[in-house]
């Protein structure tokens, strides 16, 4: 299938359901991808790989960050440095990277709080520990679900990113384009992390309150 984003290898570090979605959805979209694991033979990522994930390969997050053109950061957030020192920090350098991961701290139980917060967010952190990569803030506002072709029956929800490079950032609207999200808004550099994070923890809130995670956020104008 063709799209807006050129056919490439993708690498996804991260094999628990948000990568595994974001995975399904690059290779649907006709892309070569890896989905990095710190345990790659692990047999219920064999299974997935067998019925949803045909076609995917599999690897450890190094080589998944080494088969990447693009890769995409898809871990529990408060893992995200250990990934990146076992990844290889310089295998990440001049790629765009999408953070698709929230520092959610569930300690003191539901809802979770961020574990960073204030003047820091984890998007700048990752793109702190890797200086000489594009990393874009994007799929991180709403439930893995609806990553790709989002469809509600009260309309369709706006997807927010964030990031310091605006050829990166018109990378990712193009790859989330293809995936059913035709009109992404950019709220600006990578420390508009910040409130992308917290709108996580609002919409869990929200799916609490609500008891169903079938909703998102639309962004209205006029």
């Amino acid at each position: 299938m063709s799209g807006r984003f050129p056919q490439a290898r993708v690498g996804v570090l991260g094999s628990g359901e948000v990568g595994r979605r974001l995975a399904f959805g690059f290779a649907g979209r006709g892309h070569a991808v890896m989905i990095g694991s710190r345990d790659p033979n692990k047999p219920e990522l064999g299974e997935w790989l067998a019925s949803d994930g045909v076609g995917i390969r599999s690897g450890t997050f190094a080589e998944a960050a080494s088969h990447g053109e693009l890769l995409v950061l898809a871990v529990l957030g408060t893992a995200a440095e250990e990934v990146i020192a076992d990844a290889g920090a310089e295998k990440f350098s001049g790629k765009v990277v999408i953070d698709a991961m929230n520092p959610l701290d569930f300690s003191d139980g539901f809802p979770p709080k961020l574990a960073i917060s204030g003047e820091d967010s984890l998007g700048e952190h990752v793109q702190r520990l890797l200086p000489d990569a594009k990393v874009v803030k994007a799929f991180n506002i709403i439930g893995n679900p609806y990553f790709v072709e989002p469809s509600f029956s009260e309309g369709q929800p706006t997807m927010l990113i964030a990031g310091n490079d605006q050829g990166a950032k018109r990378i990712v609207a193009d790859v989330l384009a293809d995936f059913g999200w035709p009109d992404p808004f950019d709220i600006g550099r990578i420390d508009g992390a910040r409130e992308l994070e917290a709108i996580c923890i609002a919409w869990v809130k929200i799916g609490g309150a609500r008891g169903a995670w079938d909703h998102g956020f639309k962004l209205l104008v006029g």
